[in-house]
């Protein structure tokens, strides 16, 4: 791919990738709320939560932040392709 269109795409990663991050932190938020009736993740570093809810928050929370940032890199990649006809990616 053209130069040109690999620095035209980096905006549109970062804003991506930002916005991916919020969503994945709300929907995670929203997630862990059924899962343990509390709004708050366990801190890892916290006495009061056990090696239980710590490691199943972390794992739910990155199945959450990778599905969202694939599925948002992926859209974002078809949207930037449709627009300049070059994929981001090659």
């Amino acid at each position: 791919m053209p130069s040109a269109a690999k620095l035209a795409y980096r905006p549109v990663g970062i804003v991506s990738g930002i916005a991916g991050g919020m969503a994945a932190a709300a929907i995670f938020k929203k997630v862990w709320a059924k899962v343990d009736d509390s709004d708050e993740k366990p801190d890892p570093l916290s006495s009061a939560y056990g090696w239980r809810e710590i490691l199943l928050a972390a794992a739910i929370q990155g199945l959450i932040y990778g599905v969202v940032k694939a599925s948002i890199d992926r859209a974002g990649a078809q949207g930037f392709h449709r627009f300049t006809g070059e994929w981001p990616g090659d």
